[in-house]
């Protein structure tokens, strides 16, 4: 997070539950200013309200398409903000789960959507596709 966020020893809050809503997952994770007014930097959410469709939109907007980082997952990410030019996000849908990535602040300089893909490389593979596996369920 130092490297990505530019901010020594930021503090982080949160947790997930991947047993939420029949195993779909739900969580979110901040990482802030460790002094001050605790500004928000870093943002990862998952939901199960993906929507496959509202991805390929955003892809069709002009939104960079993710690699590929799970099987059966759809993505986009965006880099650069109207007021603050350092910030990133990315979207990464497979079925219903919903993983979000988003920088509000990045290190000037550097590849900001870069780090964000790679952060969403790294906790993807445990969130998303533990949260949006199908889960074997007696009636």
């Amino acid at each position: 997070m130092e490297l990505m966020t530019g901010v020594r020893e930021p503090l982080a809050r949160g947790d997930f539950n991947l047993s939420f809503d029949k195993g779909m997952g739900v969580g979110e994770c901040a990482v802030y200013e460790p002094t001050g007014d605790k500004k928000k930097l870093l943002d990862v959410d998952l939901t199960p309200k993906g929507g496959k469709d509202w991805v390929e939109a955003q892809i069709n907007a002009g939104d960079k398409p993710l690699p590929e980082i799970v099987p059966g997952g759809i993505g986009f990410y965006t880099q650069g903000g109207t007021i603050e030019k350092t910030q990133a996000g990315a979207v990464l849908v497979r079925g219903d789960a919903q993983l979000f990535v988003g920088m509000s602040k990045g290190v000037e300089g550097r590849d900001n959507a870069a780090d964000v893909i790679a952060l969403m490389k790294l906790i993807a593979p445990k969130l998303i596709t533990d949260a949006s596996a199908p889960h074997n369920t007696k009636d």
